[in-house]
């Protein structure tokens, strides 16, 4: 009953197909998917010319929408115009659509419109470099594509510096090099798979740390996917005295704003706190240069 509340019947349209495609090896495209390519009226896809070879493989003739990030605001009328009719199949170029790919968007709003949603599960580049890295794998942080800047690429790995989570993350040929030097100056030389060209003739996984990774990978081919070993105790404990800080920045803020002179604010919060007069000192001298405070 909850499932069919979830995900209700349209019995007065056709149904939503979320269909995953191969990663590199078509051999991987599963019986059911091939059946339900060659019995819907049109296939919604990332890019139709991608899509359009893998129909000829298997012989089906369905018509063809593109639906990507730069057109699936005008696209989504069409696609509930054809789902009145007969159903549809949601791809992308590759793997699990709304996974890193286009598709997301659509399947919400065929969610909030009440149409039938169905899975046809296929590859995934995600958890097929998390099996083939040799890395924990039981519970992970997935980051897709990092961010082109340098900063901002910076910015997301030092989020996920301290999660005591397998990392795993896309990149393409042209920006891995920079990638794993961001990885080695950020998270360190911790364990990490370089997985190219998965499931594909010249499959490659590469197991080291991100320097040897950069030694291994002079002129890189292909799509990558990267996993990292998550933190180890000591980075994991740095995350947990990173939040403190800011609940100790805080209260002294709320001291300091109140009246409350800092030495007495820095004493209120070694007490409230448990921590050394020292480090409350330094935090509110963080404070005091910052601007945030002009304290004592």
């Amino acid at each position: 009953v909850a499932g069919e509340a979830l995900n209700p019947r349209n019995d007065r349209g056709g149904t939503l197909y979320v269909v995953g495609t191969p990663i590199g090896n078509l051999e991987d495209l599963s019986p059911r998917a091939a059946r339900v390519f060659r019995e819907v009226a049109l296939v919604a896809a990332e890019d139709t010319r991608v899509t359009r070879r893998l129909l000829n493989h298997l012989g089906a003739r369905p018509r063809l929408l593109s639906f990507n990030e730069h057109n699936w605001r005008e696209r989504l009328e069409p696609v509930f115009r054809a789902l009145e009719e007969g159903d549809v199949a949601l791809v992308s170029d590759a793997g699990m659509p709304g996974v890193s790919d286009p598709g997301r968007e659509l399947v919400a709003e065929a969610a909030v419109r009440g149409v039938r949603i169905e899975s046809v599960p296929g590859p995934s580049a995600v958890t097929t470099a998390l099996a083939v890295s040799g890395l924990p794998a039981d519970a992970f942080l997935f980051l897709g594509f990092l961010p082109r800047r340098r900063r901002e690429r910076q910015e997301r790995l030092r989020e996920a510096a301290t999660y005591p989570l397998t990392v795993t993350l896309f990149e393409a040929p042209h920006r891995v090099r920079a990638t794993l030097e961001d990885i080695a100056l950020v998270l360190g030389e911790r364990p990490l798979a370089v997985c190219r060209e998965l499931t594909k003739l010249h499959e490659e996984v590469f197991r080291g740390t991100a320097s040897e990774a950069l030694e291994h990978f002079a002129s890189p081919r292909g799509e990558f996917a990267v996993v990292i070993a998550g933190a180890g105790p000591d980075q994991a404990s740095e995350r947990d005295l990173d939040s403190e800080d800011s609940d100790v920045r805080r209260f002294l803020l709320d001291r300091i704003a109140g009246g409350v002179r800092g030495r007495e604010a820095v004493a209120d919060a070694s007490a409230s706190f448990n921590i050394p007069k020292n480090r409350a000192y330094r935090l509110w001298l963080e404070i005091r240069e910052k601007g945030e405070s002009q304290g004592d």
